[in-house]
């Protein structure tokens, strides 16, 4: 693989300074005073910190009119991150592809791909890895700028201090470490992280979290997953393994869930439970996640008593997180959502039944993602590595 330069460090030398730049990537673009107000930094940290951000290229000042601005004082000109000034890269991990984008400081996707798996062995991973990374270095090279680093999201628990991925069902690792595996073959620095923590980051920064200090995401598809935001900061908790929604047993008696226990959310409300309750109920031969929901909208009662008891499942699920954490708002994503018509109205039921006090007013908002934004979220945690001082 060709190699890349990376020489350049990010002229944030201090959390303030991280912080800042952070505050008017999701915000900007924004005035100093603006900056101060949203940090509660002081108008001199905020001057100290905006001026080697504006000198090295990353952040920029739109320059007002004479007449609009102030006599005295700072400058009021607003000012914005130079998203063309830096490249990264994003991968998404499934059991099936992986899903891949370049995108720029702002983490605008510039180009995305789709590379199929042929195995899940972590050396075949690491070979396909390397190959979509060359693809998108070598389009990298038409945009003038270098690519910093590479964020890599896979599903389970993941260790991203260590870079290791400690257990990952459905690749089926246990204690892969990815990070280095793949810095050492791609040349870039690579911040490796749980899938729904990395799509977190994203929604925190440019999506439906934005503005928001205390949130979750909710993921429902092939697993069960759950990111959590509390006073501004991604939660990983001190084993990475925080926002498990998915291993909350809500029934002793009910279907063993592939962590050992019985009656899990995940156990229930997954794909591939839902997929094995519809086998069960109706006899039908399913193949996939695809043939029952195609046979729950047939009207099959079997089929849709199925999806409402995972519906029933998931709102218990979130009911739980908003009575620990009382978020404002709870996020809905994941393939799953293709049956969200399916089990909408008993995921409510079982919140409001279940939410506590004034946990039941949190809202509870359906955002449905492609993996492309996945893979977004996986290059938002590149950056994020990239910017902060204390994730170096």
């Amino acid at each position: 693989m060709r190699s890349t330069s990376l020489t350049e460090a990010f002229p944030a030398h201090t959390p303030a300074a991280s912080q800042i730049f952070t505050t008017v990537l999701s915000h900007g673009p924004l005035t100093r005073s603006e900056i101060a107000g949203r940090t509660q930094l002081s108008a001199a940290a905020v001057t100290k910190a905006v001026r080697p951000l504006i000198e090295a290229g990353y952040l920029v000042e739109d320059i007002a009119d004479d007449a609009r601005q102030p006599v005295l004082g700072r400058p009021a000109n607003p000012v914005r991150v130079d998203g063309g000034r830096a490249l990264f890269l994003g991968i998404k991990v499934t059991g099936d592809e992986l899903i891949a984008v370049l995108t720029d400081l702002c983490c605008r996707i510039r180009v995305a791909r789709r590379v199929p798996l042929t195995s899940h062995e972590p050396k075949a991973v690491l070979t396909s890895t390397a190959e979509v990374v060359q693809e998108l270095l070598t389009e990298a090279d038409g945009f003038g700028v270098q690519v910093r680093g590479l964020g890599i999201a896979v599903s389970g628990d993941v260790d991203r201090a260590a870079g290791v991925v400690r257990y990952s069902p459905f690749l089926e690792w246990r204690d892969v470490p990815f990070a280095e595996l793949a810095a050492t073959t791609t040349g870039l620095p690579v911040t490796l992280d749980n899938d729904v923590r990395a799509l977190t980051v994203a929604e925190q920064w440019f999506g439906a979290g934005v503005g928001l200090s205390d949130f979750a995401v909710v993921t429902v598809g092939a697993g069960i997953g759950c990111g959590l935001v509390v006073h501004g900061q991604v939660v990983a908790g001190a084993h990475g393994v925080a926002g498990e929604i998915g291993h909350v047993a809500i029934d002793p008696a009910g279907p063993r869930c592939h962590c050992g226990n019985r009656g899990c959310v995940e156990a229930i409300a997954s794909d591939p439970a839902i997929v094995a309750q519809v086998r069960e109920v109706t006899g039908a031969s399913v193949a996939d996640a695809t043939a029952a929901l195609a046979l729950a909208h047939d009207g099959d009662p079997g089929a849709r008593e199925v999806y409402a008891k995972a519906g029933a499942a998931i709102g218990r699920g979130i009911a739980t997180v908003a009575n620990l954490l009382g978020p404002e708002r709870v996020i809905i994503s994941g393939e799953g959502l293709a049956a969200y018509d399916l089990f909408a109205e008993q995921i409510r039921d079982a919140f409001a039944a279940a939410a506590f006090g004034s946990a039941a007013h949190c809202d509870l908002q359906t955002r449905p993602l492609p993996f492309e934004e996945w893979a977004r979220g996986a290059a938002a945690t590149a950056i994020q590595s990239f910017t902060t001082s204390d994730a170096r």
